[in-house]
This record gives structure tokens, C-alpha cells and sequence, in this order.
């Protein structure tokens, strides 16, 4: 699998995202609207310096997305770790008959975009990050009941399906599945291999994955970082 995936994060500010990275060489944040990730060079300590000079103020929060823990550099702790499982579709599955009920979401759908993620918590969201890319709703009764989209873009050719969730009482009736398909349908028609990121020990959403046609590709973690 394409060696970008091996550290996602850094690879996406220091390429195709870069035009959203803040930072210097060293170090590098995405614009905190669209989320709180970040990366170093190495955990150096030069590389480490420049990544706590990335925290904003006292709650301001780094997410780092590596191979292993990321060792806290000196004015910050590890506030968590978590392990996650990176997973690709070489052979994504192809949008069945409903699918194209997934409607494209656009500026008016931003507070319920938001209502949705702050209550199921697919992932970090920030004010911008329904800016990465396109993402699908499916509704009911006008309501906003599920949506999928893309976040990171670690090289050309990969793109990461991100920010799937439903509302609790829509669950279980196939809307992520349909979500994820008809995001998948825009990645590839243009020409991107779809991955993503699943907390390891999340087993209802990794065996969706696969029956979408993803299988595991490597295991990382991340680490959130934040003054002590």
C-alpha cells in the first residue's frame, strides 16, 4: 500500500493539504477550523519544540496519528491514546439502487452537519471541516439523519472517508452503507483509492468496512496532546 499511509498526517500537511498547514519545517498543524491535527518531522528535540509551539492556548488539543505513542514533548502531556486501525478499498464496493438518494450537502446543511458529529462523535470537528471535500446526507422527514464525507488527502491518488455517523434512533436500517458508497463513487471517479481510520476496537464498524469492500492496511496510533 502507498507509503503515504504510513504517517497520514504528516504526509497530507506537507503535500496535498499543505495550503491549510500551519507551522514551519519541523512541525506542522492543520488550520485549527478544520480540526486539531498535527505532525512532526521526528521526536527530535528541535521537532519537539516546534510542536508544542503549535498549542494555541490551555485547551487547545494536538491529535498526532503515527505508527506508536507520540512522546509528549517538554510543556505538554499526553492527555490520550488510542489505537486505530488504517483500512483501504483496492476494490470498493459500487453503489447499489438508493444510494443516489444521498444528497450533497452544502452551506445551509453546515449546523446540522455540525448538531450530528458534536453529538455521535465520528472524529475531531472544527467550524471548517466540512471543507475537506464532499459529504452526503440522507434524511428524514428533512431532518438530517445521517452523512459521510472525506477528510485527509495524503498524496495524489488516496482519499480518506471520514465523518460517518447517524443519529441513534436511525440506526441499523443501512444508511452508513449507503453513505459510505456513494462517497466512495466521487473518490474513485476521480481517481483516488479510498481509506480510512477506525478505532481498533470498534468491531460493528470494521466489519461494515469490509463488507464495503476495505480491508486492514496497517495499525497506528493517536496520541492527543495538550499543556500540562
Amino acid at each position: 500500500m502507498n507509503a503515504a499511509l504510513e504517517r497520514p498526517v504528516w504526509n497530507m500537511l506537507c503535500g496535498p493539504m499543505a495550503e491549510l498547514a500551519q507551522g514551519a519545517e519541523q512541525a506542522w498543524r492543520i488550520d485549527p477550523r478544520y480540526g486539531p491535527f498535527a505532525a512532526a518531522v521526528d521526536d527530535s528535540p528541535r521537532a519537539q519544540a516546534a510542536l508544542a509551539a503549535l498549542v494555541m492556548h490551555d485547551n487547545d488539543r494536538l491529535w498526532l496519528v503515527e505508527r506508536e505513542p507520540w512522546p509528549a514533548p517538554e510543556g505538554l502531556c499526553v492527555l490520550r491514546t488510542a489505537p486505530l486501525l488504517q483500512m483501504a478499498a483496492l476494490e470498493p464496493a459500487a453503489m447499489e439502487p438508493g444510494d443516489e438518494l444521498a444528497e450533497l450537502l452544502g452551506a445551509g446543511d453546515v449546523a446540522g452537519m455540525t448538531e450530528l458529529a458534536l453529538a455521535t462523535e465520528p472524529g475531531p470537528w472544527g467550524p471548517l471541516t466540512h471543507r475537506y471535500g464532499d459529504f452526503f446526507g440522507l434524511r428524514d422527514r428533512g431532518r438530517l439523519a445521517a452523512m459521510a464525507g472525506e477528510r485527509m488527502r495524503p498524496a495524489p491518488g488516496l482519499a480518506e472517508v471520514s465523518g460517518v455517523c447517524t443519529w441513534p434512533e436511525f440506526r441499523g436500517q443501512g444508511r452508513a452503507a449507503r453513505l459510505i458508497r456513494r462517497v466512495m463513487a466521487g473518490l474513485v471517479a476521480r481517481g483516488d483509492t479510498p481509506f480510512l481510520h477506525s478505532y481498533a476496537g470498534n468491531a460493528g464498524a470494521i466489519a461494515l468496512y469490509e463488507r464495503l469492500g476495505f480491508r486492514a492496511s496497517r495499525s497506528l496510533t493517536v496520541t492527543v496532546l495538550g499543556r500540562a
